[in-house]
């Protein structure tokens, strides 16, 4: 999942990616409307996460903009202002929530999940499954049977997204874009290196995880 944060606030910013990060969210992040104006139409992103004071275009105009031209990506509003009418007025540029500042991770971290379960109209699993691979998403723990698997973040985020998306081929660009928080050459060998250590750790017995040569990679039941 790749969430596009737009906050000039070098501090809050800092907050906000790096709890994303430590979530398994792929994170960019710019400080002015008219950068995130450039992203938000120009990377797909699952969510975005837009301050209202911010320098060249303001976040409500920044939204309204997106609206416009199409931009269907669920907005959570940040901002000072707390005020019921400051709420609406957010909501009405076409935000889908809004959080005044201050706030606590965990409830912006519930939010940007509820939003992207709404937008997806799924609803949120705690335990995702695959043969005998399971993943608890609630306390991040990942078994094998009754082997217990260790996985590093960027491996969980991995093994995750190809979870979410098991029986169908991932191409390496689609992991580098959901996994990854910038674009990396298309002919890095990041993705590979990640897939093998992955496949170190979950296919000691039957192959989960396998390689279809100048396409991609599929994770299905042994």
């Amino acid at each position: 999942m790749r969430i596009l944060v737009v906050e000039d606030d070098a501090k809050i910013a800092s907050f906000v990616v790096n709890g994303l990060k430590q979530s398994g969210f792929a994170v960019d992040r710019c400080a002015d409307g008219e950068e995130g104006h450039l992203l938000a139409t120009t990377t797909a992103y699952d969510a975005a996460i837009i301050d209202i004071m911010l320098p060249k275009l303001d976040g409500l105009s920044l939204v309204q903009r997106l609206r416009k031209e199409g931009v269907r990506v669920p907005v959570i509003i940040l901002s000072a202002k707390a005020s019921v009418d400051d709420r609406v007025k957010g909501l009405q540029a076409g935000g889908d929530d809004y959080v005044p500042k201050p706030f606590a991770f965990s409830e912006l971290l519930a939010r940007v999940q509820a939003l992207i379960r709404r937008a997806t109209h799924a609803s949120e699993p705690s335990r995702l499954t695959v043969g005998a691979l399971q993943m608890d998403l609630l306390t991040r723990e990942v078994t094998r049977g009754s082997e217990k698997i260790d996985l590093q973040a960027r491996e969980f985020a991995l093994l995750e997204y190809l979870m979410r998306h098991a029986g169908r081929v991932v191409t390496k660009t689609m992991i580098l874009e959901h996994i990854w928080d910038y674009s990396f050459d298309p002919q890095t060998n990041v993705v590979d290196v990640l897939i093998h250590r992955l496949r170190h750790k979950i296919d000691k017995e039957k192959e989960l995880l396998h390689t279809i040569r100048g396409v991609g990679y599929v994770l299905k039941p042994a």
